[in-house]
């Protein structure tokens, strides 16, 4: 699964689609559906009747789930890389293949 490359909390460009080139935060990683929630990309609209909770029922923006394809990680200068696998002191660490840096802490 490519899904363990991009996890929680990481920073990441959109490649493809209506939101080609907005960043944001992963907030949601689902490694099994091989699938992400980016903070403040792919809103959906969702409409609301109204009931007991909510009176006034309404228009709810949520944000769905983007295929992990879809998505690379951000260099510092703002630019999409892909993520490799090194062993650093014994860890499997995440590193960034434009510039070399480690991803993980």
């Amino acid at each position: 699964m490519a899904a363990a490359r991009i996890k929680k909390g990481d920073q990441v460009i959109v490649l493809s689609g209506k939101d080609k080139g907005k960043t944001g935060t992963v907030t949601l990683a689902m490694p099994k559906l091989d699938k992400v929630i980016v903070g403040g990309v792919n809103v959906a609209t969702r409409h609301k009747k109204p009931t007991q909770e909510n009176p006034q029922g309404g228009l709810e923006k949520i944000e769905a789930p983007l295929h992990v394809s879809k998505v690379a990680h951000v260099t510092a200068d703002g630019k999409p890389t892909r993520v490799r696998f090194e062993t650093k002191d014994g860890k499997k660490v995440r590193v960034a293949v434009k510039t070399g840096d480690q991803i993980d802490g």
